[in-house]
């Protein structure tokens, strides 16, 4: 009897244990990700225009060509990337800018879409964004010792 006793329990634990995993799955399934492609912020949670999953890219480096429509831009580890300049990207420094801004040798900082030949259709460009300079000094007030 008590060997059946033990049996019945081993089982209840094992089905408790299934059914709570499963449960757990499904509740996984049914919850909305915060966060998709690894960007959050000013263009919403990933979120294209027609409420699919957005191809959101950014780029980052020195500028090795312009035009009035497009920059190319090249980046630290040396690949370059083709970026359209959209009318309505906004383009700032430490001050609102224009596409006249966006010369041969500026640093830049550009988010925008991914499109199937590997260019970006820039939303938003920042000229000398002071992250990407490594080896500049430190503006930022040192506390009193």
């Amino acid at each position: 009897m008590k060997n059946i006793l033990i049996a019945v329990l081993a089982i209840l634990i094992v089905v408790a244990g299934v059914g709570g995993f499963f449960g757990g799955m499904k509740f996984q399934q049914g919850k909305t990700p915060t966060r998709q492609n690894g960007f959050q912020g000013r263009f919403g949670q990933g979120q294209g225009q027609n409420g699919q999953g957005a191809n959101i890219k950014s780029v980052r480096g020195q500028i090795i060509s312009a035009d009035d429509k497009s920059i190319t831009v090249k980046a630290q580890d040396g690949s370059t990337t083709i970026v359209i300049l959209s009318a309505s990207a906004n383009i700032t420094q430490s001050t609102s800018a224009s596409k006249s801004d966006l010369a041969t040798g500026k640093e830049v900082a550009i988010f925008g879409t991914g499109n199937s030949d590997g260019s970006v259709t820039a939303q938003s460009i920042q000229l000398n964004p002071q992250n990407m300079r490594p080896n500049s000094p430190n503006t930022s007030p040192t506390p009193n010792q």
